[in-house]
């Protein structure tokens, strides 16, 4: 789905995301805000090469009538996704930011996607509560945006995947009185945010005894800068967005009380499973683009997984 999609909401978004998320200012002078001809090839990791299914007719989807997947993401939560201003890494181009390349782990699946269908792929910038809407309205073929796959999520939107299994985590500084935590009954009384829109802020944090609970971020980056700040004394998020976190400031610990009865809890083990499944949003009842990217993702393993996220964090852009 080849579309134009600006407004001055998601171009101020951007604004902001390059400020926290800018690589190398050594940018490319390639300014094009169509999709490329062929879809740039994801970094060489060591894992099997999934089924070719170029010779499958996906014409007949829709959104792909045209061959192009449109695909949404915020282009600032590393290390599921991020903006950089050259095409390092096989990065791909932001359609609505010229100038600016999408990267993370977010891209890397999007690339074995389309590698795998022949298709196009194009990226698209946009705020994280406009996902959603933008997979409804047709404006997007799909979102890979770190969603996880919560049974509210998925009463507007269909998911494909999962395609990573994330671990919710706490994020503390070395100096906190935190620190040595072991379990949420340590964390009674700090201060703590997390980003808006996720379970981490909404059923993860109010667990906490007598938190206070500062109003959420509207970014990932935004949250980890409240933490290194020292604005509040820890954070909640995921594992992949920790680690990220961590591999850029040696200040940051991670808390993990996963497996233990100091772990935050959930009615059952499959509400805590659809919040730590991460999947692939489509507009609801295109079962055929949903099949078609979970044919993809059927063929990896975990480890495939695990193995694209360790990359995607070594290659994320200093903040």
């Amino acid at each position: 789905m080849r579309r134009r999609w600006m407004s001055a909401i998601l171009a101020l978004t951007m604004a902001l995301a390059l400020t926290a998320c800018g690589g190398d200012s050594s940018s490319s002078s390639n300014n094009d805000s169509t999709p490329a001809e062929s879809t740039p090839a994801a970094p060489a990791v060591e894992i099997p090469p999934v089924e070719d299914l170029t010779g499958t007719d996906t014409s007949a989807i829709p959104g792909l009538e045209d061959g192009v997947l449109t695909v949404g993401m915020e282009c600032a939560y590393a290390p599921y996704n991020w903006t950089q201003m050259d095409d390092s890494n096989g990065a791909v181009p932001i359609s609505n930011v010229p100038g600016a390349y999408a990267n993370g782990y977010d891209v890397m699946i999007a690339q074995k996607i389309c590698e795998a269908n022949g298709w196009q792929l194009e990226i698209v910038s946009s705020a994280w509560d406009s996902l959603c809407p933008a997979v409804q309205s047709g404006t997007m073929d799909a979102n890979i945006a770190g969603q996880s796959m919560t049974a509210d999520r998925m009463q507007e939107v269909d998911m494909a995947g999962p395609y990573y299994y994330a671990t919710i985590v706490c994020v503390t500084t070395k100096d906190s009185p935190y620190a040595s935590a072991t379990s949420i009954a340590d964390l009674a009384g700090g201060k703590c945010t997390a980003q808006s829109g996720t379970i981490w802020y909404d059923s993860c944090l109010p667990q906490i005894e007598n938190a206070e609970l500062l109003a959420p971020a509207e970014t990932a980056p935004a949250m980890i800068m409240q933490l290194q700040t020292g604005a509040v004394d820890f954070i909640c998020t995921d594992m992949p967005t920790a680690m990220g976190a961590a591999a850029q400031d040696d200040n940051l610990v991670i808390l993990n009380f996963s497996g233990t009865p100091g772990d935050f809890q959930f009615a059952s083990e499959a509400e805590r499973a659809e919040n730590v499944n991460i999947g692939i949003s489509v507009r609801k009842g295109n079962t055929v683009l949903k099949d078609a990217i979970d044919k993809v993702l059927s063929q990896m393993t975990e480890d495939d997984f695990n193995q694209l996220m360790d990359e995607a964090i070594r290659i994320q852009p200093e903040v």
